[in-house]
């Protein structure tokens, strides 16, 4: 992903002015990602309680494939104590991951979502998260997603009770075919704000 951005966007250009993006190295691996955000309910790039990452360390794997998820499975599941629903979308992941060889990263957005989102248990927010961090493509708006809500409702002065999903998306036109990286910009801002409040 490109991290040069042109948007005319006036708060968006301060924010990049004013902050760095970090330094994300994707692991590029569908199965790996997509497992940290069903067990963390979260993407590993994004933890702060690091429930992935711990349970990685109990099965002592540090990278998880579908032929070690049997440590997880046995060391740290337990201890995690996931909801019914949730272990119940794993299994439905491992079934469509074991009986499929597609190459995701040479399918369009369109048929990643079509893809993942035939596979119960598994909703729009994870499959932008796979599509914005792990297939790292150039025009994700992951309108769904709490933190990226919760900073341009406080950004961009928006009425969180009055359809906000359409408000959002009227100020995400501005950024054209950038919105991945408007998107991380923003995350990056809130990340800090929060880092300073400490």
């Amino acid at each position: 992903m490109n991290s040069k951005i042109k948007i005319t966007d006036p708060i968006l250009e301060k924010i990049i002015a004013q902050i760095e993006l970090p330094i994300i190295n994707s692991t590029k691996d569908i199965f790996h990602d997509l497992m940290s955000c069903i067990i963390e309910q979260q993407i590993h790039y994004r933890s702060t309680k690091r429930i992935f990452a711990k349970a990685l360390e109990r099965a002592n794997i540090a990278h998880l494939t579908i032929d070690n998820f049997h440590l997880v499975e046995k060391n740290s599941l337990p201890k995690i104590k996931l909801a019914m629903g949730k272990y119940e979308t794993m299994m439905s992941f491992i079934e469509y991951w074991s009986n499929n060889t597609l190459d995701f990263h040479k399918l369009s957005d369109e048929e990643v979502i079509k893809e993942l989102s035939a596979i119960k248990g598994i909703g729009k927010w994870t499959i932008d998260m796979i599509l914005l961090y792990t297939l790292e493509r150039p025009n994700i708006f992951p309108f769904d997603d709490f933190h990226l809500k919760q900073i341009m409702v406080a950004l961009y002065n928006l009425d969180p009770n009055v359809k906000l999903k359409a408000q959002m998306l009227d100020i995400a036109e501005k950024w054209e075919n950038q919105k991945s990286l408007a998107v991380l910009y923003l995350l990056a801002y809130k990340a800090s704000i929060k880092k300073k409040n400490k």
